[in-house]
């Protein structure tokens, strides 16, 4: 498992009966947690996808109210390979319905075919800024867990991860930051590299969909490029619930120490 985590950029762990506890509870809370007005922000893609950042209430070891605790193999390597887990955010709640991928609110039609035809394809932490809509390194997160929460098809708009993509990345920022003192990494243009490095990985690193059952788990590499495959047409799922998944991924404190580390394993 720990070699294919770091080769690959992510692993699948298999049925845990505490993960499965927890996950059922998250989807008791998640079909009111999309609902509210003020969830409403996170409707797009024409009612298609429910972003759902922060939206599950658990506490700071992801623990819902009432619930479960979070745990399970995926919480044991998580401990094992990056230490102490840190205060948890509240996860992010990810749900897709038939008909994805369509159009964001204000996306450019060369966005959507980039949805479109790369799944949208991303390393997490990297954000756009200015009118030119360049990027720079401003949430880099520590890892990037998933938990499913419903039974559906494997073509039901899976994960989608380029495997070893982590590598090409971290080579790719590294350079990036060259010459540039840590403490200023957050303002380094990375838009050029990163492009660059995403053409890299799509020429050269094998695109896997992963699919997991409630009570299993993955877990990517921060660096690990992914996105979102499309919903195909035969695909099932739960009418009223979609695709749920939900996310942890905490953000690094110190990340000019640690985000391009681990990486020669």
């Amino acid at each position: 498992m720990r070699g294919e985590y770091h080769r690959l950029g992510w692993c699948r762990f298999g049925q845990d009966p505490r993960t499965h506890a927890w996950a059922e509870e998250a989807r008791k809370v998640a079909q009111a947690a999309m609902r509210p007005p003020e969830q409403a922000q996170w409707w797009d893609c024409e009612e298609t996808w429910f972003i759902g950042v922060d939206a599950l209430p658990n506490d700071a070891s992801g623990q819902l109210p009432g619930g479960p605790p979070l745990a399970g193999p995926a919480l044991d390597f998580i401990l094992q390979e990056h230490g102490p887990i840190a205060p948890l955010h509240r996860a992010q709640l990810s749900v897709i319905f038939a008909g994805y991928p369509r159009p964001r609110r204000g996306e450019s039609e060369a966005a959507f075919r980039y949805r479109r035809d790369r799944d949208a394809a991303h390393v997490d932490g990297i954000k756009m800024f200015g009118d030119s809509r360049r990027r720079r390194v401003e949430e880099p997160h520590a890892w990037v867990l998933g938990l499913p929460l419903n039974e559906t098809s494997p073509d039901a708009a899976p994960l989608v991860v380029w495997e070893g993509s982590h590598q090409i990345m971290a080579r790719a920022f590294a350079e990036a930051f060259a010459g540039h003192a840590p403490a200023d990494w957050h303002l380094v243009d990375v838009t050029d590299t990163y492009t660059a490095a995403r053409r890299r990985v799509f020429e050269t690193c094998r695109r896997v969909t992963v699919h997991a059952r409630p009570g299993e788990a993955y877990l990517m590499h921060r660096l690990c490029l992914h996105g979102v495959a499309h919903w195909a047409p035969d695909a099932i799922a739960p009418e009223e619930e979609g695709r749920m998944i939900a996310y942890f991924r905490p953000e690094l404190t110190d990340w000019q120490n640690t985000w391009l580390a681990e990486i020669s394993r």
